[in-house]
C-alpha cells in the first residue's frame, strides 16, 4: 500500500481521524504541520507572523519532498492550504492516495469556533472566512483526491472504519 494523504479544510478531522486510521492500518501517522513546527522550533502562527504565508507554503513543499523517501506506508495529514499549490498536488500524487475529508461549512464553523491558532481564520467573521476559503479550495480538493469522504454527522469510529474500507477498495 502507498501512503494515504488526508486533505481538506481546517477542522475537517484530518489529524484526529488520521491518528486513528494509522492505528487501524498498523502504520505510522505524520502531520505535516507538526513536522514543520518541530523543524522550525515554533508554531505555524509564529511562522506566518515572522515570515509570511509564502515562506510557510515553501516549507510545506519541502516537507512533502522529504516524505517521498519514506518507504513504510504512512497516513499523512496535510495542512488545509497545502494542496492549493500545483507542485504540492504533483508531489502528493507521487506519495500515494489522497483522501478529501469533506465537511460542511456549518460543521467546520462549529468545530473552529474559538480557535486562535489558525492564522488564515483570524480577523473578521469566522463563517465568512470559512466560506471564502472553502469556495477557493473545494474544486482543488476534489481534483486532488482519489476518494472524497464526508465527515458530517459521523463518529470517529464510523469514519475510521468506512475510510479504511474505501482505501482498501481503491487500493485493489
Amino acid at each position: 500500500m502507498k501512503h494515504v494523504i488526508l486533505i481538506g479544510f481546517m477542522g475537517a478531522g484530518k489529524t484526529s481521524i488520521g491518528k486513528k486510521l494509522a492505528r487501524r492500518q498498523d502504520c505510522r501517522f505524520v502531520d505535516t504541520d507538526l513536522l514543520i513546527e518541530k523543524e522550525q522550533g515554533c508554531r505555524i502562527s509564529e511562522i506566518f507572523e515572522k515570515h509570511g504565508e509564502k515562506y510557510f507554503r515553501d516549507l510545506e513543499t519541502e516537507t512533502l519532498k522529504k516524505l517521498l523517501s519514506e518507504q513504510e506506508p504512512m497516513v499523512i495529514a496535510v495542512g488545509g492550504g497545502l494542496p492549493v499549490r500545483e507542485e504540492n498536488r504533483r508531489l502528493m500524487a507521487k506519495l500515494g492516495m489522497a483522501v478529501y475529508m469533506k465537511a460542511s461549512a456549518e460543521t467546520l464553523y462549529r468545530r473552529l469556533q474559538g480557535d486562535q491558532k489558525r492564522p488564515l481564520l483570524q480577523g473578521g467573521d469566522l463563517k465568512e472566512r470559512i466560506l471564502t476559503l472553502m469556495d477557493a479550495r473545494e474544486e482543488i480538493y476534489e481534483d486532488a483526491a482519489q476518494i472524497t469522504y464526508c465527515t458530517d454527522g459521523k463518529t470517529f469510529k464510523q469514519t475510521v472504519e468506512e475510510l479504511n474500507e474505501l482505501i482498501l477498495q481503491e487500493s485493489l
